[in-house]
């Protein structure tokens, strides 16, 4: 099992980046993708949630109207467009796979339930 991020980097504030997570060596379907993200001594924080079991998607409410998750299962790919990026966006950003689909955003969020993580792409929001 493998998630790969891709599409970091520094970005002026209002500008616009694109993240994308190739997973593979599991059943896309089976599992739900999330975006997480970290900064130096914080906790890491939700980001979006997709795949859950009624087919919303979850949204931190900081990045609400800002950022857009989206997936092709064809290409076992998970998208997240960033726009008008802020400088309190600048982090580490992850993608983690949990088996089976969430049923609320508190299943989205809990960083206990998911089994595999990316390694993390840098986004770095200048102002």
């Amino acid at each position: 099992v493998q998630l790969v991020e891709s599409g970091g980097g520094l970005v002026q504030a209002g500008g616009s980046l694109r993240l994308s997570c190739a997973v593979s060596g599991f059943t896309f379907d089976d599992y739900a993708i999330a975006w997480f993200r970290q900064t130096p001594g914080k906790e890491r924080e939700g980001v979006a949630c997709i795949g859950k079991i009624d087919d919303s998607i979850e949204y931190a409410d900081s990045v609400k109207g800002r950022f857009t998750v989206s997936s092709d299962n064809a290409k076992k790919t998970v998208t997240l467009q960033m726009n008008n990026l802020r400088p309190e966006d600048t982090a580490v950003y992850y993608c983690a796979a949990q088996v089976g689909r969430p049923a609320s955003a508190a299943q989205c969020w809990s960083l206990r339930r998911y089994d595999y993580w990316g390694q993390g792409t840098q986004v770095t929001v200048s102002s």
